[in-house]
């Protein structure tokens, strides 16, 4: 019986040990940033984290107080970094839960790295929601669109085209034109959830992949895709708008082609 006990007693110290190393923070794996550091640090640091201490779907990440502690930042930028990824399908967030993974954090490529990848998946998923709301708003564009619409549509087209050709950053131009398809639609639906889709990923990663320029073939399509909507031809719209789309999600994977060499 003593045994026993002294046997009990012992598997009791190895449960509690194993509990105890389960309950170890994710966070002891963060190090203090450096002055300065933005979202897109925060991120990066917690994306190692992850990768690091084998997180999945369904995990919990350490508390933004615990995160903020270890990075040596303010709370606020924790959670605004957090946001982001919320607002990109990475994490689900509520006060009970607190914050879990909701998509896969690992880099299946040896030479990829895991920010890269999760940039990359980030970007395709903002152009995979983003694909039908340009398409049906060229379409009711093309088929409602008044002539002070078409006036401005071809106005915002020309201005991207000279933007192009001076070889100045052409995307807020870029804006524009959309923005002035989306009004033509009749429905300002669309030009309010396209901005939230970009704005999701714009707050922590402002040019995708450091490339402020990804997408550029796909500018010149823009003029046939302003004279199909101003002729009203929305079969002949709604095949250059996809084109376009396509173009940039090529470009997306190319990108991380080549970090993966």
């Amino acid at each position: 019986m003593q045994r026993s006990r002294r046997l009990d007693s012992g598997h009791s110290a190895v449960v509690s040990e194993i509990q105890n190393d389960d309950q170890i923070s994710p966070a002891e794996a963060l190090e203090r940033l450096p002055a300065g550091s933005n979202s897109r640090d925060v991120l990066e640091t917690l994306s190692q984290m992850i990768e690091q201490k084998g997180l999945k779907v369904g995990d919990r990440l350490p508390p933004e107080v615990e995160i903020a502690q270890r990075l040596g930042i303010g709370r606020a930028k924790v959670r605004e970094a957090l946001t982001a990824w919320q607002n990109m399908g990475i994490v689900v967030r509520n006060k009970k839960a607190g914050t879990r993974l909701a998509a896969e954090v690992f880099s299946n490529a040896i030479h990829l790295p895991v920010t890269l990848k999760l940039e990359a998946e980030s970007l395709l998923r903002t152009h995979a929601v983003r694909r039908p709301l340009e398409i049906e708003s060229v379409r009711l564009a093309a088929r409602n669109g008044s002539d002070q619409h078409r006036r401005l549509i071809m106005v915002r087209a020309v201005e991207l085209m000279a933007s192009l050709e001076a070889n100045e950053d052409w995307r807020p131009a870029d804006y524009r034109f959309h923005a002035a398809i989306h009004a033509a639609s009749g429905n300002p639906l669309f030009g309010q959830l396209i901005q939230q889709i970009q704005q999701a990923f714009k707050q922590v990663y402002e040019t995708p992949f450091g490339q402020p320029h990804l997408g550029q073939a796909s500018i010149p399509l823009h003029m046939p895709l302003a004279e199909a909507t101003i002729a009203g031809n929305a079969s002949e719209a709604v095949r250059i708008t996809e084109e376009i789309m396509n173009i940039v999600e090529a470009e997306i994977h190319q990108v991380m082609e080549r970090q993966d060499v």
